[in-house]
């Protein structure tokens, strides 16, 4: 698939409203615009990740393919699911597959066998990079909730949200090695 970007502004959003990956105009607080942009937003704080002082350079190339895969994330929210028309097929999209849902588990399957097991929940923190994972992980967060809101939305949209979140928090544990900032209930009452 090429893109081709020659011109970055088109005044086209200038009335509150952009178009979606089929062309159809919807407002830019539309839910579907909602969670792609969160997506956008998480794959922006995920660039912020990987130049962080401490990432574990294991960790690099995982982090690019995500933010490979969140491309694919935004272009499969972007395009609502259509029936096909009067015996034509559907015109195939870019979508979230189920693979891609299990490359994320395997990878949270690899670290988080060497990691300790929880005794506490962890306070975001530690190192850098540990503190930065944690942020793209609430990100994450927020980007599948956003997605639940779209009406007809791909179900592995989903399951790769909820297990890229999982990720970015066995990562964070990972960058701490072991030294990790513990929640202490009641500590300072």
């Amino acid at each position: 698939m090429t893109v081709n970007l020659t011109k970055i502004y088109t005044r086209l959003g200038d009335d509150g409203e952009t178009h979606l990956g089929d062309m159809s105009r919807v407002a830019k607080v539309d839910p579907r615009i909602e969670a792609y942009g969160t997506v956008d937003e998480l794959n922006a704080q995920i660039g912020v990740a990987l130049t962080t002082a401490g990432m574990p350079q294991q960790y690099v190339a995982w982090l690019r393919q995500i933010q490979n895969d969140l491309f694919d994330v935004g272009a499969d929210l972007s395009v609502p699911e259509a029936p096909a028309k009067d015996g034509e097929a559907a015109k195939e999209r870019l979508r979230v597959l189920p693979e891609q849902v299990t490359w994320v588990e395997e990878r949270c399957d690899e670290v988080n066998g060497a990691l300790e097991p929880l005794k506490s929940f962890i306070l975001p923190g530690g190192t850098a990079a540990a503190a930065q994972l944690h942020v793209c992980r609430t990100v994450c967060r927020r980007a599948e909730r956003r997605t639940l809101l779209v009406k007809n939305f791909n179900p592995e949209v989903v399951r790769y949200l909820n297990r890229c979140s999982d990720l970015l928090f066995i990562l964070s544990r990972g960058a701490n090695a072991g030294e990790e900032p513990l929640w202490q209930p009641g500590r300072f009452r």
